[in-house]
């Protein structure tokens, strides 16, 4: 061992111990912690004595229960801190730091070693640093300069000095392996280690290996929304989750991890990625996908179609007679036109078109929808629309309660009270007289006995009627949805330009799905707008962060609405165009149209060019499929060149799958895919292929991300790796048509180390515009 290693690997013994150390003494301070909360706990009631007597009687026990409860939430909170610390300090025994830097400050004379791992360390005394946090400002010289002049930003200003050296370590269980001192803003032999490893169940944290571009969107902290663009394998999801933890960081005192919310592609990829905050010591922010939210705002009433399903249908249904239609349909709904036609019809209903239900009991209307209407628009319009809302609920209201005095004595009523068993007379009966007596009044003879029966079994009944009132729910907005495709020359008074060609078609086809109690995906955010307008929206202003993956997938409509949802909020979006699967983004380049939606002045974008998750001879094969793939850089690991192996016939391309998944499991690769066109190709080829070592099928449902070998439609695999790719069918007659070259494009890049396509017949077309010689042809 050279002396430097020798002096390094002292100084990390004497770490380990503090780590030891401090770990021992934190598992006790956690235990004491958590046996005071069960304390507190268990004898909460015995500390306080309730008392309600008198005010003075009732004030003291309000502040005794204030007391127990604010002792009980200390004690909480520092059981937390505590165990939180000591979860980092458990993960830091593995690898306690992966850097340092030798920084010399202007107007010092010698530079400061200073090392970086995940955590926080100072020594027992605390006045001394041992370990910097990765997230500290003095950490981002580590991932954004070369030895030389160098600075970083401080809540006190900018600190300048120069950079003397950059060394990287690879360390496990307390032991250096290797330490690099390099002037490269990451050095490629840890990249590369990290980088070759076969791909695991979970998405990892690899701030060792933080790009510069990647430090300038983790560290990014201006205006309302960040765009990042960036090819597949970029890093732009794990810079962004990186980011999540830096802001934590940053901004501890002020912003906790519910107050965080990713919109995620599916399920699965929450499973894929729910590990990275954890191993930074943060806590998982909030996951949910659009479709999650829309089921929840949607599903009671109506049937609602899916993205998948949506994409389903796209891909495989273009012999329905409808297909035309609805491709029209889901690009024009799809549009931010679209969104301020809404918004205009949603102005005109201020002076006609509002409809409404009528309110019935027992089948009769007691306020008929005519009657309601004729009161909102009879009301004072110079209000606004909300304010006249609330006048109409007061009114029906009071309408409400006059019909339900007339309603206590009707027969129905004496049938009721005659028909309680004893034990519900027995009840209502001691109810009563609790209200009554609280009230002043008695049940004293028969006659006020049965009329206050009569008025609680009303009052039970026409509850549901209140509710409905409450919650507008006497409110037409299905009815206000379908108003706008009854009449299709309408839409010229609300829509700035031309509406599509297939328009009277695409209002035909929307109301008769509304008559079946069913929406189209592309017709659901469109609705929720429609019904937030007219309600109010249901905003979320805890929300402090939205982080919005996988962004070319959401149409411009989609992030208007997000925007109103989420009125606090600043946002990141992750994008890559060459994957705009969806066919509302099919035309669309680039996120231009999503610097509108906070203005230039509040919007930055940085684009990433440089692929990191497969080889370099897989970078070279992908970027040749899409349009200005020759900006991708692909990074320096070698590996095999993608191969292509035509087939006769589907028994053929059957058993090719079939050996060529056991050659692989036997190279050692943990994560084989099988990647196919659409859901029922998925099925079809899952079918084939059942005997094959533990094959699994996914599907749009599934909620965790599945190693081994798994048959999956390319849709779902997006924003997920695999140790190898096989394409199941990269023929011509599966992907000839150019509206497919994005989904190709996504289905060969998730492909780590490995791509194998097959063809049944005559290779895609796409192939031609590849670079000669990016793939081997071999012959089955």
């Amino acid at each position: 061992m050279n002396p430097e290693l020798r002096r390094e690997q002292e100084r990390l013994d004497s770490v380990m111990e503090i780590i030891a150390e401090q770990i021992g003494m934190l598992e006790k301070e956690t235990l004491r912690r958590r046996k005071e909360v069960i304390n507190i706990r268990k004898h909460f009631w015995d500390d306080v004595k309730v008392n309600t007597d008198t005010f003075d009687d009732y004030l003291e026990t309000i502040i005794a229960l204030r007391q127990q409860a604010q002792n009980l939430s200390v004690s909480q909170s520092t059981h937390r801190q505590a165990f939180k610390r000591l979860e980092a300090l458990r993960r830091m025994q593995e690898t306690p730091y992966f850097g340092r830097i030798d920084f010399t400050e202007e107007g010092d004379s010698a530079a400061e070693k200073i090392y970086i791992g995940i955590s926080t360390l100072t020594d027992p005394s605390g006045e001394n640093i041992l370990i910097y946090d990765w997230r500290a400002p003095v950490s981002s010289v580590y991932y954004d300069y070369a030895p030389g002049p160098a600075e970083y930003a401080t809540p006190g200003g900018t600190v300048r000095g120069t950079l003397e050296k950059k060394w990287q370590y690879i360390i496990r269980g307390g032991v250096i392996q290797s330490m690099f001192d390099t002037s490269l803003t990451i050095g490629d032999e840890i990249l590369k280690q990290v980088l070759g490893k076969v791909s695991d169940k979970h998405m990892h944290n690899i701030v060792a290996t933080i790009q510069r571009e990647q430090n300038r969107i983790i560290r990014h902290d201006r205006g309302r929304m960040l765009i990042v663009q960036g090819p597949a394998g970029s890093g732009k999801t794990s810079a962004a989750l990186q980011r999540i933890a830096y802001l934590l960081y940053k901004y501890r005192d002020r912003l906790k991890a519910d107050q965080i919310l990713l919109f995620s592609p599916n399920s699965m990829f929450n499973s894929y990625v729910s590990n990275v905050l954890p191993e930074l010591g943060e806590e998982n922010m909030q996951q949910v996908t659009f479709q999650e939210y829309l089921d929840h705002r949607l599903s009671k009433e109506f049937q609602i179609e899916g993205p998948y399903e949506q994409l389903e249908y796209v891909l495989t249904a273009r012999d329905d007679p409808s297909w035309r239609t609805r491709m029209a349909s889901i690009r024009f709904k799809a549009s931010a036109r679209f969104f301020g036609a809404i918004k205009e019809y949603w102005k005109s209903l201020a002076s006609s078109g509002m409809l409404f239900k009528d309110i019935r009991f027992r089948g009769k209307p007691i306020i008929t929808a005519e009657q309601i209407a004729e009161r909102f628009y009879s009301s004072d319009t110079s209000l606004r629309f909300h304010n006249r809302l609330e006048k109409l609920t007061d009114w029906l209201n009071k309408k409400i309660d006059e019909a339900e005095k007339l309603e206590r004595t009707k027969p129905w009523v004496q049938e009721e009270i005659e028909l309680l068993s004893d034990e519900d007379y027995h009840k209502a009966y001691t109810y009563l007289r609790k209200k009554r007596r609280s009230k002043g009044k008695s049940l004293d003879n028969y006659e006020n006995e049965i009329e206050a029966l009569g008025e609680l079994i009303v009052r039970k009944k026409w509850k549901p009627l209140r509710k409905r009132i409450r919650t507008l729910r006497f409110i037409d907005f299905k009815g206000m949805y379908k108003q706008l495709f009854a009449d299709p020359t309408r839409i010229k008074f609300w829509l700035e330009g031309e509406t599509p060609e297939e328009w009277e078609h695409i209002c035909r086809l929307t109301a008769k799905m509304l008559d079946e109690g069913k929406l189209f995906y592309e017709d659901a955010t469109p609705f929720l707008f429609l019904q937030d307008l007219i309600q109010g929206f249901q905003t979320n202003v805890s929300i402090k962060h939205v982080l919005v993956d996988e962004a070319q997938d959401y149409s411009p409509f989609q992030f208007e609405y997000l925007k109103c949802l989420f009125p606090s909020a600043r946002m990141t979006v992750l994008g890559d165009f060459n994957q705009a699967i969806f066919a509302h983004s099919c035309e669309t380049a680039d996120f231009q149209t999503l610097t509108s939606l906070y203005g230039p002045d509040e919007t930055d974008v940085i684009t990433l060019n440089r692929s990191y998750r497969s080889t370099k001879p897989i970078v070279e094969f992908t970027r040749g499929l899409v349009p200005g793939g020759e900006r991708i850089i692909p990074f320096e690991r070698e590996g095999e060149k993608p191969v292509l192996t035509k087939v006769a016939d589907h028994d053929e391309l059957h058993r090719s799958i079939a050996s060529k998944v056991k050659d692989l499991r036997n190279r050692g690769y943990h994560t084989i895919a099988v990647i196919c066109k659409s859901l029922a190709e998925s099925t079809a080829a899952y079918e084939a292929l059942k005997g094959v070592d533990e094959i699994k099928l996914v599907k749009s449902g599934s909620a965790e991300y599945e190693q081994g070998v798994i048959v999956i439609p390319a849709y779902l695999a997006k924003g997920i790796e695999f140790d190898a790719v096989i394409i199941y069918n990269a023929s011509a007659q599966v992907y000839g048509d150019e509206s497919l070259r994005r989904l190709f494009y996504t289905a060969c890049t998730r492909a780590m180390h490995y791509l194998q396509l097959y063809s049944a017949g005559e290779p895609s077309p796409f192939l031609r515009s590849v670079a000669p010689g990016s793939y081997l042809m071999v012959p089955n």
